[in-house]
């Protein structure tokens, strides 16, 4: 399911427009991106917890010359299923 999928769904499931659907999706993912930003971890009860988490320096090689390259440290977002998601999706 894409983010239009997800549009759709959402404005079945509120009946409500498209447009708002769209807005309230959007409303969500930037909050979720804003709180990974300022706090480094957004937790949804039941459904998963988001977490932003530091990836240290480390070696690489470039596949197309074969050179060792040297990939810097950076954040990067992870996430981990809450019980209720596991469940309903087994």
């Amino acid at each position: 399911m894409g983010k239009t999928e997800l549009v759709e769904f959402v404005a079945n499931a509120m009946e409500c427009t498209k447009k708002d659907a769209a807005d309230a999706v959007d409303a969500v993912i930037e909050g979720i991106t804003e709180g990974l930003k300022k706090e480094g971890k957004v937790a949804l009860v039941g459904f998963g917890t988001f977490s932003a988490k530091k990836r240290a320096a480390r070696e690489g090689i470039n596949p197309a010359t074969k050179e060792t390259i040297k990939i810097p440290a950076k954040m990067v977002a992870s996430f981990k299923a809450g019980s209720k998601l596991k469940d309903a999706i087994n």
